[in-house]
């Protein structure tokens, strides 16, 4: 689904610079002596004092980076991935919230770090640049249920719609971009390089592009896929010490025990806004608990389900419409945490599958739908994966990134 927590959702490439190429780079440009082999760690600045600053890693880790007189340290820009055009700052310069990459010598404890070479971007700067990646997923975007694939022709179909009622044929090209989530995570920066022969019916998938003025289809830059657990039903328990949720399958009748992350996203739909998409879901026959019709759908208005910004007519419209309509509801749903969550509560979620069987991390868990699993339990969870994200919801580094919301 796309969020707009980007901690949604989110393609995260803004530190990939750090992640991969960078460190290759930063090593050759900054050899060690063997007798002392240089240790490189990557996060964001939490706090400063002089020259010694609090750096937290995507896992939560922190590390208390000194930074030498003598070291280098230089700026670069999101997405740069070799030092190349890097220009000289001042530690002054630093702020709270930059994503650095600090290389030297560690102490033994494992905790903190003197620094020879200090690699930073700006947090503002990967904050502006996200939310540009985002605002291009969100217009140049679509997603859903894969229904079929046609390696040869290089074209994936998917459902984008509720009940698979709509379908958008992607188009992959050689210069198409081709990535495919790691298994077990939930994080788009660890998606991986793939190629469309690897995409299967039942995956989930996003693409960005040229849509026909009709929406029918879609010339992909960019594709990314994952093969995900689409699970409904009542909660039997809720761990908040451990973050797990304890629920019972609907469709297997058994019980997953689901692990919630930093990168997880939780959601609670308002009862009206749930009410509605039941509605909507049920033709209008939707019933309130005490039995008696549901209000009609509210008139159309900016995101329920009406033709995009200027008309854009590859947008869903009507009753029955999906992914970006249920995209932006989802995104202005408030977030809680599993200490709002109990027993018996109706969730709708969407999860990589965990070690074990009966077990699952989640990527994004959805409250109060209630009302929907009562309209169509199908539907809603085909709702909640033609609005699929991305990068799940997440904190620092938690799959928000750059991922489309």
């Amino acid at each position: 689904m796309l969020s707009t927590r980007v901690r949604t959702w989110v393609p995260r490439l803004i530190c990939a610079a750090f992640l991969a190429g960078l460190p290759v780079s930063a090593m050759a440009q900054d050899a060690a002596s063997p007798a002392a082999k240089p240790v490189t760690f990557v996060g964001t600045v939490q706090t400063l004092s002089g020259s010694t600053i609090t750096v937290r890693n995507d896992a939560g880790a922190t590390m208390q980076v000194t930074v030498e007189d003598n070291a280098r340290l230089l700026r670069i820009e999101p997405g740069q991935k070799t030092l190349t055009g890097a220009s000289p700052f001042s530690l002054t310069d630093l702020q709270s919230g930059d994503r650095v990459m600090a290389r030297g010598s560690a102490n033994a404890d494992g905790k903190s770090l003197a620094a020879s070479l200090l690699v930073a971007i700006k947090g503002a700067v990967i904050a502006q640049k996200q939310e540009q990646e985002r605002e291009d997923w969100q217009k140049h975007g679509t997603g859903g249920l894969v229904k079929a694939v046609d390696p040869a022709a290089g074209t994936v179909t998917v459902s984008t719609g509720a009940g698979g009622t709509r379908t958008t044929v992607i188009h992959a090209s050689p210069t198409t971009i081709v990535r495919r989530y790691a298994p077990g995570s939930v994080k788009f920066d660890q998606a991986v390089k793939g190629t469309v022969d690897q995409i299967k019916p039942g995956d989930q998938l996003r693409a960005r592009g040229t849509r026909s003025a009709d929406g029918a289809t879609l010339e992909a830059e960019e594709i990314v896929s994952g093969s995900f657990l689409n699970l409904a039903g009542p909660i039997q328990a809720v761990n908040a010490d451990a973050s797990t949720i304890t629920v019972t399958d609907s469709a297997t009748k058994k019980p997953v025990v689901l692990s919630v992350t930093p990168d997880s996203e939780v959601k609670k739909l308002d009862p009206a806004v749930a009410q509605r998409l039941a509605a909507r879901m049920s033709g209008g026959g939707a019933k309130r608990p005490d039995g008696s019709p549901a209000a009609s759908p509210a008139p159309a208005a900016a995101g329920s389900g009406t033709a995009g910004p200027a008309g854009d007519p590859s947008r869903p419209s009507g009753r029955g419409a999906g992914g970006p309509d249920f995209q932006q509801l989802l995104a202005h749903a408030p977030s809680v945490t599993l200490k709002d969550l109990q027993k018996g509560n109706m969730i709708i979620v969407v999860a990589t599958a965990g070690p074990s069987a009966g077990s699952a991390t989640a990527i994004t868990v959805v409250a109060g739908v209630e009302p929907m699993l009562q309209a169509s339990t199908s539907a809603s969870q085909a709702m909640l994966s033609s609005s699929w994200n991305l990068g799940g919801g997440g904190g620092e580094g938690g799959g928000g990134g750059e991922a489309p919301q």
